[in-house]
């Protein structure tokens, strides 16, 4: 099963027929990765074996004592502006339609708010972020005079800045002092991010970490849920 679904419905004047105005799909990742898939960008097309980059699909830290599975992702930022990222396309929306969309993200991190690392904090400087689009997100090369890099051809924006294609949930920063994972939970409920879908009612879904901290950043998705409604 791809998902969990749930539906708040209502009915047009017009139609007796239920419309879901609203629907949340709910992505635990217990069996499988469910669809998504994660990968990297503003990084060097050459030479990454050096950013230690890792993604699959398993359990969380034993330190939560939790018997749960999650997506992991990990890199090191010798880029100084590391992006890792997971997308999953979703269809069976209504065409050409404009929705407003929630994220509700948990996942494992290990990383204090007030830590100091090279180039930034490794709680306060790595911005969770979180949008939609039409074309599938992916990895462009960009060439540059000495070394070509892998950019997104989406405007995710840049660290701590929104761009027009994804926002800013906050940091992945926890409490206290000590580096020990823990799960936190991201939203963007004060501010729904707004998308129409495509002719054919579809759309890609895209979650991931903008790095100003210049070190090894694991992290544990846990749980997505989008909950989407109609405009």
């Amino acid at each position: 099963m791809a998902s969990s679904l749930i539906l708040i419905g209502g009915c047009r004047d017009d139609d007796p027929t239920p419309v879901p105005d609203s629907f949340s799909l709910v992505f635990d990742f217990e069996g499988s990765p469910q669809g998504w898939t994660g990968d990297f960008a503003d990084l060097p097309v050459d030479g990454q074996d050096i950013f230690e980059l890792e993604v699959s699909h398993g359990p969380l830290p034993e330190e939560l004592d939790l018997e749960e599975n999650a997506l992991r992702i990990q890199g090191h930022n010798r880029s100084d502006d590391l992006f890792m990222f997971f997308k999953r396309q979703v269809d069976d929306l209504l065409p050409s339609t404009a929705y407003s969309l929630v994220f509700e993200i948990e996942l494992a991190s290990q990383y204090p708010e007030e830590s100091v690392g090279i180039g930034g904090s490794p709680g306060a400087s790595v911005f969770l972020k979180a949008g939609a689009t039409l074309e599938e997100p992916e990895t462009v090369v960009e060439e540059g005079g000495i070394r070509d890099y892998l950019r997104m051809n989406i405007d995710k924006g840049n660290q701590s800045q929104d761009g027009s294609d994804m926002y800013g949930l906050g940091t992945i920063g926890i409490s206290g002092e000590e580096f020990r994972y823990e799960l936190i939970n991201r939203n963007n409920q004060d501010r729904p991010f707004t998308v129409t879908s495509s002719p054919e009612g579809t759309l890609w879904l895209v979650v991931g970490t903008d790095s100003g901290f210049e070190g090894l950043t694991e992290l544990y998705y846990n749980r997505i849920t989008v909950t989407f409604t109609q405009q």
